[in-house]
């Protein structure tokens, strides 16, 4: 009896002592946001090793907002979506196969505006003259279409005819000082029309003689660069090379009013839409990654941390190279939610984004939007995609359905670099005005897959103001703190949460991660 009394109170004590070696601590949530560039056991507390539809704040870290579909029945693939935009009037287009359809208002198109096109994938401008405001746009097979905010029209309809080349051989148009180009596809011509005009007799410029390892014109921009005594708008063009030809001035026919200011070299564009303005700089989509030509054209190739992607090189490796020919390629300045988005092609009907922050320059990424194309319309953003035209950042769902994430938290070893430990529990903490479905597992020693696991959620149905009915219907309230323990099992020298959450009509926002653990030996 007396043995086992003293047994009982050495298991009480042990017990006591393990309870009093475990071990608390709490990190922030990964505000700096998806790291694919440093080794995963030197990465910062705040980075995460992988990072699905969180986007990375100042404070903490927020799920995407989801979309609607805002047009239906396109009956396809929507590749290409065009804005006209004149002092009075602003309407989308659809472009799916050889058809497109106007898709300004919500709900069902109606019958299609253009029919008989060889492909969806068009590249466009708008044009303003003394004789009203257009868009214009090019697809490399099919004749220059036009568009006066009316009516539709084509080159060669003895209205607006453009001679010199023919403009269902041209991949690329731009607007530059007042003067439309055009880019000859399997050529390095560029063609010009006279100053403010939509038609006419082109004129060519021809850079076989300018640039050095030959191939073609991709695409040109106009990039306006502050050189000290005034804004000066640049015409930069890019061939399939790298080759970045950079030329300043008004009339190309001129000497004394057009000259090169240099010849530079960069990664190869991908896409045919590889240009994006931003703010006072133009992005370039290219085998380097994400590079601002202000900073990118003289040590890009030198310096990889001029790229916007730099901290996710690795992953921009290996997305240009498993889908750098697949077209889908994108990138569009979301400035409403301050948001850089990159479209990524993985699959027809299966693409995901790459996102920065551009208030932390943090990254993460997006999947759920199917999209082939983005475009800004009244300043919201919208994609094109099979069947419809979604509105992004529009709802706490994606088409109604639960908005999923995934991610990993940077592998941590708490202090304690050689050391086993024994996790026990896990607790993210949470803003939510909603119960969030939650699943949270540990990743020991440079394990990334995600938990094992699955996680329902079903939307409250909370109630619509004007529709719901006082103190019977369900209404929102604010964001309040949400923490709750998980256990989890996993011995390590370093850790890192792994989690996958759904919700759908609720805001949730990560704030920190405390973990408990027991410290172990060396073995």
């Amino acid at each position: 009896m007396a043995a086992n009394l003293a047994a009982i109170q050495l298991n009480r004590i042990r017990s006591r002592r393990q309870r009093q070696d475990a071990i608390s601590k709490s990190l922030p949530a990964p505000v700096g946001g998806w790291n694919k560039r440093d080794a995963a056991a030197d990465m910062d507390a705040r980075d995460a090793i992988d990072m699905i539809n969180w986007v990375p704040g100042a404070t903490d870290v927020g799920v995407r907002y989801g979309y609607s579909q805002h047009a239906t029945g396109l009956g396809g693939q929507t590749e290409t979506l065009t804005v006209y935009n004149s002092a009075t009037a602003s309407k989308m287009f659809g472009f799916v196969g050889s058809v497109a359809y106007e898709v300004t208002s919500s709900g069902a198109v109606g019958a299609s505006v253009l029919t008989g096109l060889t492909n969806a994938r068009w590249q466009y401008v708008n044009v303003s003259t003394s004789g009203g405001s257009f868009m214009l746009c090019v697809n490399g097979a099919d004749k220059l279409r036009g568009y006066d905010g009316t009516n539709w029209w084509t080159d060669g309809d003895a209205t607006h005819d453009i001679t010199g080349v023919d403009t269902a051989t041209c991949i690329d148009i731009t607007v530059h000082n007042n003067r439309v180009w055009l880019i000859q596809k399997d050529t390095l011509l560029a063609w010009y029309l006279p100053l403010s005009a939509i038609a006419g007799a082109a004129t060519s410029f021809d850079f076989r003689s300018i640039v050095k390892k030959g191939g073609e014109l991709v695409s040109m921009t106009t990039w306006t660069i502050d050189a000290g005594y005034g804004m000066n708008d640049h015409a930069v063009f890019i061939t399939s090379k790298g080759e970045v030809p950079v030329y300043i001035g008004i009339d190309p026919s001129s000497a004394a009013t057009w000259s090169k200011i240099g010849l530079f070299e960069i990664g190869a564009p991908i896409g045919n839409r590889p240009f994006q303005k931003w703010g006072g700089d133009v992005i370039l989509i290219n085998y380097d990654g994400l590079t601002p030509l202000a900073k990118g054209l003289q040590s890009s190739r030198l310096d990889p941390r001029v790229n916007l992607t730099d901290k996710i090189r690795g992953a921009m490796a290996d997305a240009t190279s498993n889908y750098g020919t697949t077209f889908g390629w994108q990138v569009i300045d979301f400035p409403k939610q301050s948001l850089l988005i990159l479209n990524v092609p993985v699959n027809t009907g299966s693409q995901e984004q790459y996102v920065m922050s551009t208030i932390t320059k943090q990254w993460c990424r997006f999947q759920g939007w199917n999209a082939n194309c983005f475009a800004l319309f009244n300043d919201n953003l919208y994609f094109g995609s099979n069947g419809y035209v979604g509105k992004a950042w529009d709802t706490l769902a994606d088409a109604g359905a639960n908005i999923n994430t995934s991610v990993v938290q940077a592998f941590n070893y708490f202090g304690s670099r050689g050391k086993n430990k024994r996790f026990t529990m896990v607790r993210p903490v949470f803003n939510t005005n909603g119960s969030p479905s939650i699943f949270a597992g540990i990743n020991v020693d440079f394990n990334v897959t995600a938990p094992n696991g699955t996680v329902a959620f079903t939307s409250p149905g909370y109630a619509t103001w004007d529709s719901g009915v006082w103190d019977t219907a369900l209404w929102g309230g604010g964001l309040e703190v949400s923490q709750s323990w998980q256990g989890v099992n996993g011995i390590g020298k370093c850790a890192g949460m792994s989690m996958i959450t759904a919700t759908a009509g609720i805001e949730l926002r990560w704030l920190a991660t405390d973990y408990v653990f027991e410290p172990g030996g060396v073995i």
